[in-house]
């Protein structure tokens, strides 16, 4: 072998190494690699507790209970299933019932969160994309004909009356 064929032999040798490592890399992170589970996910995915997630949906109407010390439990819900969700700190502004809202921490149990950090969406006609996705798998999304922008859930997942 000529010094040049070595050479080519050893830089594509050095890249074949890095492309396996980098799509092991990928496939171990397959399931990591989510912006946040919603809760009928977290139950699929049997997400073991003590893992640190991000879970979303829209706070349950009536379930925001404001304890001393900063301290608020609410629900998360994506009309199927529940999270009840346990937050120590200042919620963002936009927080309310029946919005949408993306909570970071650590899973206690399948139904049972402990928030770090929450996020509110931050307009009245934004959704997270992953919600609306979401909402819509479930059937209760409806379009309100802006194009670029997610629109918001059915009256019934919002709790109004008819």
């Amino acid at each position: 072998m000529t010094r040049k064929q070595r050479r080519l032999a050893l830089i594509s040798s050095a890249l074949a190494v890095l492309g396996v490592a980098a799509g092991l890399v990928l496939f171990a992170f397959q399931d990591s690699i989510v912006f946040f589970y919603g809760p009928s996910e977290l139950a699929e995915k049997n997400v073991a507790p003590g893992t640190r997630v991000r879970i979303g949906g829209l706070v349950k109407e009536g379930s925001v209970q404001r304890g001393p010390d900063q301290t608020v439990v609410f629900q998360v819900t994506d009309t199927n299933k529940v999270v009840k969700v346990s937050y120590r700190g200042i919620l963002p502004d936009l927080f309310r019932e029946g919005q949408g809202v993306v909570a970071e921490g650590v899973l206690v149990s399948l139904t049972d969160f402990k928030a770090d950090s929450v996020l509110a969406k931050h307009d009245e006609t934004y959704m997270p994309k992953e919600v609306a996705d979401a909402l819509k798998k479930q059937g209760v999304w409806q379009h309100d004909g802006k194009e670029g922008q997610a629109a918001r859930p059915a009256p019934a997942a919002q709790g109004a009356k008819p």
